[in-house]
């Protein structure tokens, strides 16, 4: 079997390559958030799947299974989290961008 054959049935309702990627990269940025400052999410009462199910109408078991699905061909999962991993690394290059020219702007009127 090569890397680009199905081994697993396309399931119904598949989720589409393109919303499984924001999908994946919301659920980083949730655990990202959990790790960092959980006592907000908690004072919230903010249900992280539950987030997700209803941003994307979408269940537990689309998602599992899509996940599944997806996995089963490396050559998809690869490029799926290879697009993930480089709109992540944008927006951290985005965020120390505005955080460095905050610091030059605050230390340019303290002048």
């Amino acid at each position: 079997m090569s890397c680009g054959e199905e081994v697993i049935r396309k399931p119904e309702g598949l989720i589409a390559k393109d919303k499984m990627i924001n999908i994946l990269h919301d659920m980083a940025l949730i655990n990202a958030a959990k790790t960092t400052a959980p006592s907000v999410l908690e004072e919230r009462k903010f249900s992280p799947m539950e987030f997700i199910y209803q941003k994307y109408n979408i269940d537990s078991v689309q998602l599992v299974s899509s996940n599944l699905y997806y996995a089963s061909i490396p050559l998809e999962y690869e490029d799926i989290y290879e697009k993930l991993e480089s709109r992540i690394e944008e927006q951290k290059n985005t965020l120390e961008t505005d955080r460095t020219q905050r610091k030059d702007s605050v230390i340019s009127t303290r002048e």
